[in-house]
């Protein structure tokens, strides 16, 4: 069964999450009011939007962000969502839109003077930089006292960045990125490493695989991802180990074996040092809560 969440940051500024695990593809209609401006993006897996009765569909890619503008009419959501498929919708007013680029709104296409009555929609891909923020809205993992406070900071770095990506610095300086083979190289590197998780390659024989030197596998997964090969892992062996104690299936020893440690201690001090808790307590909190 697929997942909503609706976190409401501001009275116009609406992040959604949704999430489906299940074989089946997952339905979601929501009313949108008129005047609101939709950010759509596909993390991974693929969606799609159905308009004017299943007259017209558009695809949401893996990796693809949407937005859609329509000053004229209303804009319901109505989305299917496929297996295994994660996307993040923003709903923001025009009037809200507008005080955050009050002296910039001319690089903005639909803010324009000549463009502000007309409806408008646009596909991108989701930046690396945008990405990150994606990854950090999904495996959210702080006090829910301040949830509504980390979500409204990233709501709005996500938008920045959105915006911005015509200006990624890192695009200047590394132009190892304009070479699309060399980035789906470094994509396959990420699979393999998140497919062998309790036991990966070494970092020379991780290279080989894709067809990379050293270099530019350190230096590309670095660029694209925001941290070292296995600190990337690192934190997605500790996310990947929160959603197993999430599940209630597996005891402490359990989770740390699925990926890879072979003593529970040093299971236990990753876990703390990243969590600021240990696998137990953590699980004791989630009994409490239910």
């Amino acid at each position: 069964m697929g997942s909503t969440e609706e976190i409401k940051i501001e009275n116009d500024f609406i992040l959604l999450r949704f999430q489906n695990e299940s074989a089946e593809n997952y339905q979601v209609t929501r009313h949108v009011s008129q005047g609101l401006i939709q950010f759509h993006f596909g993390i991974k897996g693929k969606a799609k939007f159905i308009f004017n009765m299943g007259g017209y569909t558009l695809d949401l890619k893996e990796e693809k962000a949407l937005l859609f503008y329509n000053p004229q009419k209303e804009l319901p959501l109505n989305l299917e969502i496929a297996s295994n498929t994660w996307v993040i919708s923003v709903l923001v007013s025009i009037q809200k839109f507008h005080s955050l680029f009050t002296n910039e709104s001319g690089n903005i296409p639909f803010l324009s003077e000549e463009n502000k009555d007309r409806k408008y929609y646009t596909e991108s891909d989701i930046s690396p930089s945008m990405a990150i923020v994606l990854s950090q809205l999904f495996h959210y993992n702080l006090n829910p006292a301040i949830k509504n406070l980390y979500y409204k900071g990233k709501g709005y770095e996500l938008l920045s960045l959105y915006f911005n990506r015509s200006e990624d610095p890192d695009a200047e300086q590394c132009p190892f990125l304009i070479d699309e083979e060399n980035v789906l190289k470094i994509k396959k590197a990420k699979e393999i490493i998140i497919q062998n998780m309790a036991e990966p390659p070494g970092l020379e024989e991780l290279a080989d695989q894709v067809g990379l030197s050293l270099k530019k596998l350190k230096m590309g997964f670095k660029q694209i991802y925001g941290d070292t090969v296995y600190g990337f892992l690192l934190d997605y062996k500790m996310d990947y180990a929160r959603q197993l104690l999430d599940s209630g299936s597996y005891n402490v020893n359990e989770v740390g074996l699925k990926i890879g440690y072979s003593t529970g201690s040093h299971f236990i001090a990753a876990f703390k040092k990243k969590f600021a808790t240990t696998p137990k307590k953590y699980l004791m909190s989630l009994n409490n809560i239910k």
